[in-house]
């Protein structure tokens, strides 16, 4: 009897749940099944967990929303709004540029920084390049560097650190004023435009233009004679002075050569006499070359000198 109620047991399901009775030595296993045991594991892990909680339904909504922009009328409704926002912004009054503000520049330098910005104003903030304009305005030989940035107020702010001109330099084209570093600054139409500035002249004379501001020092003692300097073979100087009196100087160490002129002068007036040349190329020998009229009367006084020196001395009888 106890054998087929194990059987019923064992073999037909009861339908109706059955008050707990004491098994006949067979025990339930409360312990889960493998799959639920790993589900459970799983749902440990701190990543499967943010997973399911925010990935799923952050994937689904991407999902959704791509399908959604597949459309070329949604897309194009998407860049509408957003340039329609974007405008807003950019139009709104604290970020809009009404004025420009040029510091450092003289009036020419300033005129020509406004044609090279090109701003029409008013424009927003959002609209400028501050980095290309900083480019145009220092690519201007007058600038040596610039800053640029927009000011609160809507100005917006130009400044430059503009190259000093220390000489004017005669060349095919004209006048050129350039700084110590033989950089071009400028042009001028006339000399008397800029006389306050010393005058070079020739091939190569920008690039030796330390070496000329040292003569012109030198040459302080005799400045208001002093014309200019022209570069001669791109190697040398030749200083010329009023009446077109010539000073030739060495290529290497003109400064000192130049100073024994200006000592000779002090010494013995030479500068003033009717001198043409005074070459100094051979630095212990000057040459003094006179000018035409003066050589032709020294060549008839030597020559008179020498047809009295000659004559015949008449004996008495």
């Amino acid at each position: 009897m106890r054998t087929l109620k194990l059987l019923w047991q064992l073999t037909i399901p009861s339908l109706v749940r059955q008050p707990a009775q004491p098994s006949l030595g067979l025990r339930r296993d409360p312990a889960p099944s493998v799959w639920s045991y790993r589900y459970q594991r799983l749902m440990l892990t701190p990543f499967y967990r943010r997973l399911v909680k925010v990935g799923l339904p952050v994937g689904a909504v991407l999902a959704v929303a791509a399908l959604w922009l597949a459309s070329d009328d949604h897309r194009a409704l998407v860049a509408a709004k957003y340039d329609a926002m974007m405008d807003a912004v950019r139009e709104r009054p604290e970020f809009m540029v009404t004025a420009v503000e040029i510091a450092g520049a003289d009036r020419a330098l300033t005129a020509a920084i406004n044609e090279v910005a090109r701003i029409d104003l008013p424009v927003s903030s959002f609209d400028l390049d501050l980095d290309a304009l900083r480019r145009k305005v220092t690519d201007l030989t007058a600038v040596r560097s610039a800053q640029v940035k927009v000011n609160p107020g809507g100005t917006l702010e130009i400044a430059v650190v503009q190259r000093v001109p220390v000489a004017v330099w005669r060349y095919a084209d004209g006048l050129r004023l350039i700084d110590g570093e033989g950089v071009m600054t400028g042009m001028i139409a006339e000399r008397a435009d800029r006389s306050d500035l010393p005058l070079i002249a020739g091939d190569g004379a920008k690039d030796a233009i330390d070496e000329s501001l040292r003569l012109f020092s030198a040459a302080a003692p005799i400045a208001p004679r002093v014309r200019g300097l022209v570069r001669m073979g791109e190697r040398r100087w030749d200083m010329i002075l009023d009446n077109d009196l010539r000073i030739l100087l060495p290529t290497h160490d003109p400064v000192p050569a130049l100073e024994r002129v200006i000592a000779l002068d002090q010494a013995q007036q030479i500068l003033d006499r009717d001198v043409g040349v005074v070459d100094m190329r051979l630095g212990d020998r000057p040459t003094l070359r006179l000018n035409p009229v003066a050589a032709a009367s020294l060549r008839e006084a030597i020559a008179a000198n020498e047809t009295v020196s000659v004559a015949p001395i008449q004996e008495d009888h």
